[in-house]
């Protein structure tokens, strides 16, 4: 996770987002941001509209300043509303607010602002709160032992109450909700979501554009279910301004409720009162991501599993967004090149707030795939070396018989290599063999253009042709006047249909350049010949 993809943080020196240790950025232009260090200080920076940072006044600054009122509590969850004002739990279970409170949204039974934070424990004596989440103007809390209370403006029932009396103290939502043990909550706007342990959705509040999922658009006072996702375990619920997500246990995806941006993923722009498949072509989805003040949506699907024994090979993990996205309206679900949901809102949410508190601490745990990566010539744990200009490459052989034919064959126990604990490679330059296994590790391919050449060849005589795809893209994204003609030349050679015409259309577009290159002229005769032939016929020399 990087803060620095938030253009807020540009005003925190190296030293400073060193330390950061877990953030949030909100507010109605994204212009707040709070951030806990690694010592379990609490800082604060921004415009503080509404005295949302919580400093004891209504000034801006852009110069970090301590919050003393943790005294070295972890921060278990945070949430922000639309004044804004905030919400956080510490890891002992206690609830602190502050910022715009014109709606009792703190929960200390008055509408006076915050400018500080305060402890919130109306109601909530011998309560531990685990996890907190914001609406427009109300609040949520959950508590270790999966109760729900909520509080704050109440115009459409959000509150769960019963009634459309704002709540000026924390109120445990009963209802459906009683003798449940909730896992999750979420607030749209004016709506409010939970999650039940055994699976269950329930709904209240706001219902104008279907976003509590129950099949019509009458709001609800209090907690009513989603029917719908009956026989499926929800596993992670999120809500955005005016729509839902859900995840089931299955790694499928449901959405409903507003979809004027296309915020749903459906294809359409209608909206949708009861739950609805999407990304059913997808790999598994493992997460989503909304936020209460955009009409972003985001899921992060994990595909590519690939068994030997007891140990997964291969683990692909891709990002999808839709909805509004830096203004358009994207109605399907669109893969992007980013590594999280996070990033989503930071590139292209409106706000660019972030949909969840953000932590960069790092995991002693590694993932298959970044396993995999950290193991790419590491001769601790190799059991075979390739020789190759003089330089050994670690590898696994295992690994190797998995990821490619070539290895597969080569592994058998006729063939000498088998037996075999350094393999000399005379054929590839160092680079390009090194560049091919590592690509066995990791998916990824890193070369220049003219390096990629070469492992264009590898990939041609061992047969891998994705390998050989991501070497034409390397080579198609960094063709220049200067090498344009050697590339051209290596498609040719390496039978690339689909990069030789790309290669000459190039030569083609930018021919009096090209012919008077070093590269041109050291071409064989032949290939010329039916470089000139081939341009005459597509008329680049017509007067």
């Amino acid at each position: 996770m990087d803060v620095s993809k938030w253009s807020l943080f540009y005003l925190l020196s190296a030293q400073e987002l060193a330390t950061v240790r877990q953030a949030c950025v909100f507010g109605t232009t994204a212009n707040e941001a709070i951030y806990i260090t690694h010592g379990n200080e609490v800082f604060v920076f921004g415009l503080n509209c509404s005295s949302c940072l919580g400093t004891g006044d209504g000034l801006s600054t852009v110069m970090p300043k301590k919050l003393d009122f943790l005294r070295g509590k972890k921060v278990a969850s945070l949430s922000y509303g639309s004044g804004p004002h905030v919400l956080l739990a510490t890891d002992d279970g206690q609830l602190f607010a502050w910022g715009h409170n014109g709606y009792s949204q703190l929960g200390n039974g008055s509408t006076n602002p915050g400018l500080s934070p305060v402890l919130i424990t109306a109601n909530l004596q011998n309560k531990k709160v685990k996890e907190v989440s914001c609406g427009s103007h109300h609040s949520m809390a959950l508590t270790l032992d999966g109760e729900v209370f909520a509080w704050g403006y109440n115009n459409c029932g959000q509150i769960g109450s019963g009634s459309t009396a704002n709540q000026p103290y924390p109120r445990k939502v009963t209802g459906c909700l009683q003798g449940k043990n909730a896992s999750g909550i979420t607030c749209g706007q004016t709506s409010s979501m939970a999650l039940v342990d055994n699976g269950e959705v329930y709904g209240w509040g706001y219902n104008g554009n279907g976003q509590l999922g129950i099949g019509n658009n009458g709001n609800q006072l209090t907690p009513c279910r989603v029917a719908a996702l009956q026989g499926m375990c929800i596993q992670q619920i999120v809500s955005g301004y005016g729509h839902c997500l859900a995840l089931t246990d299955k790694g499928l995806l449901y959405a409903w409720g507003a979809n004027t941006y296309g915020q749903l993923g459906t294809g359409t722009k209608s909206n949708h009162l009861s739950p609805v498949h999407i990304m059913a072509d997808k790999e598994r989805v493992v997460e989503v991501a909304a936020c209460h003040s955009t009409h972003t949506s985001a899921a992060k699907t994990q595909s590519g599993l690939v068994f030997l024994w007891t140990i997964i090979i291969s683990l692909l993990l891709q990002v999808f967004m839709w909805g509004q996205c830096r203004g358009q309206s994207i109605v399907l679900p669109h893969l992007t090149h980013l590594t999280n949901t996070d990033d989503v809102f930071a590139c292209f949410a409106t706000p660019s707030v972030m949909w969840r508190l953000m932590s960069m601490e790092q995991d002693d745990f590694l993932t298959v795939a970044e396993a995999l990566r950290k193991e790419f010539d590491s001769p601790e744990t190799a059991d075979l070396k390739f020789s190759v200009d003089g330089k050994y490459i670690h590898v696994h052989k295992a690994v190797l018989k998995i990821r490619c034919e070539h290895f597969r064959s080569m592994f058998r126990s006729q063939w000498t290599e088998d037996q075999q604990e350094v393999i000399e490679i005379g054929q590839f330059s160092y680079p390009v063999y090194r560049s091919f296994l590592q690509f066995l590790y990791t998916d990824t391919v890193d070369l220049s253009p003219e390096d990629a050449i070469g492992l264009l060849d590898l990939a041609t005589s061992y047969c891998e042709n994705r390998l050989k795809r991501l070497c034409q893209q390397i080579i198609k994204r960094g063709i220049t006047v200067e090498n344009a003609f050697t590339l051209l030349s290596a498609a040719i050679r390496y039978d690339a249909e689909d990069l030789e015409e790309f290669c000459f259309r190039f030569c083609i577009n930018h021919l009096t350049r090209v012919t008077q290159t070093e590269a041109f002229w050291q071409v064989d005769g032949a290939m010329l010949k039916e470089f000139i032939s081939k341009a005459s016929r597509c008329g680049a020399f017509k007067n």
